[in-house]
This record gives structure tokens, C-alpha cells and sequence, in this order.
């Protein structure tokens, strides 16, 4: 949340400690389990599912691909909100409206 605010994103909260009712806005929002992380968004019609850097967010919102939204899947170090010792490379995946996960971006530390 801090790491979109201190990028110029507006961001409403809500905790929801109830594991099966996340699992269930995921599915709404048609992120497919496996995909999940552990914050879930919208913005602009599309879904924003865990660390996902800004500037992948300024990416969706400027090229507007035929999707559903974009991925972090758990919570890779080094990810925004996930600073720490020994950074790791991880996956920025799409979602499209099938649930099929593509890469999106490969993140480097």
C-alpha cells in the first residue's frame, strides 16, 4: 500500500481477515487460486493481485491489454512491501478472461 501511494496511487483499504472470503473476491475478480497473493485491487476495470509494482500498474493503465489483470504470486523478497536481504527474481504474470496466467514482466534484483 505504501509503495503505490508514494507512486501517486490513491488507495482505499479493507481488511478482511476471513481467509475463505478472499479466496472468494479472488475468484470474483477470476484470479485463479494458485495465482493469489496476499493483497487484492482494482483499479480501471482490471485486477491487481499482490506485490505488484507501480510501475506495472502504469504499464496495464497505458497499454490496456484484453485481460483480466495482473499477479505476484505469494510474496517474493524484493517485491515492493517485501524489501529484505537476498532479493530474489520473480514473475509479473497476466491473467486473461480465461484464467490462463501469462508472463507479463520478469522482475531482476
Amino acid at each position: 500500500m505504501v509503495h503505490l501511494q508514494e507512486n501517486g496511487y490513491a488507495v482505499e483499504t479493507q481488511e478482511i481477515t476471513n481467509w475463505d472470503r478472499l479466496a472468494q473476491i479472488r475468484h470474483d475478480h477470476g484470479i485463479p487460486q494458485e495465482a493469489g497473493g496476499c493483497h487484492t485491487a482494482t483499479i480501471e476495470g482490471y485486477t491487481v493481485e499482490g506485490h505488484v509494482p507501480a510501475d506495472i500498474i502504469d504499464r496495464l493503465l497505458t497499454e490496456r491489454p484484453d485481460i483480466r489483470g495482473v499477479t505476484v504470486p505469494g510474496m517474493p523478497v524484493g517485491s515492493p512491501g517485501m524489501e529484505g536481504p537476498n532479493p530474489v527474481a520473480y514473475n509479473v504474470y497476466s491473467v486473461d478472461h480465461a484464467g490462463q496466467l501469462k508472463v507479463f514482466e520478469t522482475r531482476t534484483p
